[in-house]
């Protein structure tokens, strides 16, 4: 899964990007401070493995993984070339969804590029330039697509799709909001429309508002707004404080968590935020040479679940051998879950649920 981090210059998403990778990306009060994307890969925290590795007594263990981009920051006329433009856009392209960070929070210390604070303005700016850009894009696929069908190349199915999606856009309405059919979504996938990802907005507030419900402060409750029109999910926390946490150990970390009264970390809640939106889960595979976290789609079957591990894996599968992580970690063993019943014997229909520990029978 990979993420890109964007939003207007000097909202917090260095500071951010820094607290969730530890990656010491550069974090400075001016605009275009992050000039190439940082990237940064962090592994998903899942005490899951840490329980299944102590069973198994396991050599290796190996977590689900995300990457993290530090996008520079967009401003009004980007899509035209404005500020870093169009370059920046394109590492939009290729991430899985997008991290909108809003600033909410007052400082005359740190600068804002359209001179105040207000959150609406400023995600409706962002959210235009990405229009603006995939409506130059669809212009170039609908002028490609009707060659094409006056050829004979081609059916009028997705040059009707493509004018749908102009449609979209000219109203101002990003295309994730379109009802697709499945067929029509992959279409969709393989034009890297910007508006086609899903979005998470992270409401980066001051520190002394941290304690507040998010709808009590006014900034974030005008990003609650905006998202709820979008049916996009919103992450609140102080990008500031996340970052002050990093600098500590893992037990000053906790101290100064529960002073703050903060129960999960900025990349805990934002991961589970991001499996919610993006619709992942995950499965497990446990043995004496290594425990392992896969990141999978929810309602994916077995036999492609098989197939992150290997391709071999899909291709001959014969049946998969589950048993739930809570009665494997309960009974203690395979064995005693198989001595009670609790081990499942599943064939090509069965749906993965999360947390469900997998052996993979397979011939090739």
């Amino acid at each position: 899964m990979k993420l890109g981090v964007v939003g207007l210059p000097n909202v917090g998403k260095s500071t951010l990007f820094n607290a969730i990778t530890k990656a010491g990306a550069e974090s400075a009060n001016y605009p275009f401070c992050t000039i190439e994307p940082n990237i940064g890969i962090v592994d998903v925290p899942d005490e899951r493995l840490d329980a299944l590795t102590r069973l198994y007594n396991a050599k290796k263990t190996t977590p689900a993984q995300i990457e993290f981009v530090d996008i520079a920051g967009l401003v009004r006329g980007a899509s035209h070339g404005e500020g870093l433009g169009n370059k920046f856009l394109s590492h939009i392209r290729e991430v899985d969804a997008i991290v909108h960070v809003v600033r909410c929070f007052d400082d005359e210390k740190i600068t804002h590029v359209d001179g105040s604070v207000n959150p609406t303005r400023d995600m409706e700016t962002i959210n235009m330039e990405l229009m603006l850009a995939d409506l130059e894009s669809i212009d170039k696929y609908i002028e490609k697509e009707t060659k094409l069908v006056k050829v004979g190349s081609a059916t009028r199915d997705h040059l009707i799709l493509l004018n749908t999606i102009k449609n979209v856009l000219e109203e101002g309405k990003m295309v994730r909001t379109l009802s697709l059919s499945d067929e029509q979504k992959e279409y969709v996938s393989s034009l890297f429309l910007l508006t086609s990802k899903p979005v998470i907005y992270v409401a980066n507030i001051a520190e002394s508002d941290i304690l507040k419900e998010p709808a009590e402060i006014p900034y974030v409750a005008e990003v609650l707004k905006k998202a709820d029109e979008e049916g996009a999910l919103v992450l609140t926390l102080s990008c500031k404080i996340e970052e002050e946490l990093t600098a500590l150990d893992s037990e000053e970390r906790e101290m100064f968590k529960e002073e703050l009264g903060i129960n999960k970390s900025g990349l805990e809640k934002l991961i589970v935020t991001s499996y919610k939106t993006l619709g992942l889960m995950s499965y497990l595979t446990a043995g004496e040479k290594e425990v392992r976290a896969w990141t999978i789609k929810i309602g994916t079957k077995a036999p492609q679940a098989a197939g992150k591990i290997h391709s071999d894996f899909e291709k001959g599968f014969i049946r998969a051998e589950i048993v739930k992580y809570d009665d494997l970690i309960s009974l203690g063993s395979v064995n005693a879950a198989k001595e009670k019943g609790l081990m499942q014997s599943v064939g090509k229909d069965y749906v993965m649920q999360d947390g469900d520990v997998v052996l993979f029978k397979f011939n090739v």
